[in-house]
């Protein structure tokens, strides 16, 4: 049986069903992670993924590498499929391919990456690339990372969509820079998916990129949800407000990443990180209730005092 607050957010995701397909997160039985539909096909995604920026661009052998299997197997536990890379990051493309090639019987991926380069035949050879070290034979997204080369790069992109060599495509900006050209794309474009910053801190996406999403049907894939962990000095030794337990939060990281699931045009969010129990706290975000309006509202009052205090 539902409680009331499960009641309430089933009311309020029905709300905001746009032409037939949810564009918030479905209610999920007990123990199940939350999921969130690609509105143009509506298949639906867990809403926590798994970015690699940083965290898996290491040498093959070294130190930092040690834990990266422990992350994946923590990741593929909580539920989580959608693995974001792009050949920016450096070797992080590699090490996701060895690790999943490692793997006696990889669980379902949604594998995710970026093309970053000028010229039509550098960018198919890029992403051919980037398939052979992911380790997948046809890539569930690809991404124009950060707008370069886009005409170009959409262009060829639009047409490996029609021959099946990529189900999604979109584009991408990992430092919040250029939303005008950023947002005439989005509005001109046939994108299934964009990416970029927004986090309790860093609201501008709020303004307008998050509503043009939601009013042409692409999926948002957000980075940078801790703001490279600079939110955590605000609440460094602070005990978790009342909100928090409303939401099941054990931890400042859930807190942070379900006030942006509370969004209802956030399809999903890729925290990285290369320590397995990060991972795991992570992908706790996942699982329970989300924030309505009044509780997101409580969450902004409770870090805007801790900032002022820090």
């Amino acid at each position: 049986m539902l409680s009331r607050r499960q009641l309430l957010l089933a009311s309020a995701l029905l709300a905001a069903t746009r032409g037939g397909t949810l564009n918030a997160a479905a209610p999920a039985p007990r123990g199940a992670p939350l999921r969130r539909p690609i509105p143009g096909s509506g298949e639906m995604l867990p809403v926590i993924g798994m970015g690699t920026s940083r965290t898996f661009d290491v040498d093959a052998g070294a130190d930092a590498a040690q834990p990266l299997m422990a992350v994946l197997e923590a990741f593929f536990a909580g539920g989580g499929q959608v693995i974001d890379s792009s050949p920016m990051y450096g070797k992080a493309e590699q090490r996701v391919g060895d690790l999943l090639r490692s793997m006696p019987e990889p669980p379902p991926l949604f594998a995710a990456t970026k093309v970053w380069t000028d010229g039509r035949e550098a960018g198919t050879a890029q992403m051919e690339e980037s398939a052979r070290r992911m380790a997948v034979e046809r890539f569930d997204l690809i991404a124009v990372h950060n707008l370069v080369d886009w005409r170009t790069q959409l262009d060829t992109l639009k047409r490996w969509k029609e021959e099946g060599k990529v189900r999604y495509i979109g584009i991408t900006t990992s430092h919040g820079r250029d939303h005008a050209e950023f947002l005439q794309v989005m509005r001109e474009e046939p994108l299934d998916f964009v990416q970029f910053s927004y986090n309790i801190a860093d609201r501008r996406a709020e303004e307008v990129l998050l509503p043009t999403a939601a009013d042409r049907g692409i999926a948002t894939m957000i980075n940078r949800p801790y703001q490279r962990g600079d939110l955590f000095a605000a609440t460094r030794g602070a005990p978790l407000p009342a909100v928090a337990t409303e939401l099941g939060c054990s931890s400042w990281g859930q807190f942070f990443l379900k006030f942006i699931l509370g969004h209802p045009a956030v399809t999903c969010v890729i925290p990285a990180t290369s320590s397995p129990r990060h991972m795991q706290d992570n992908m706790q975000a996942g699982f329970g209730a989300l924030p309505d309006t009044a509780q997101r509202e409580e969450m902004l009052r409770v870090f805007a005092a801790l900032r002022a205090s820090s």
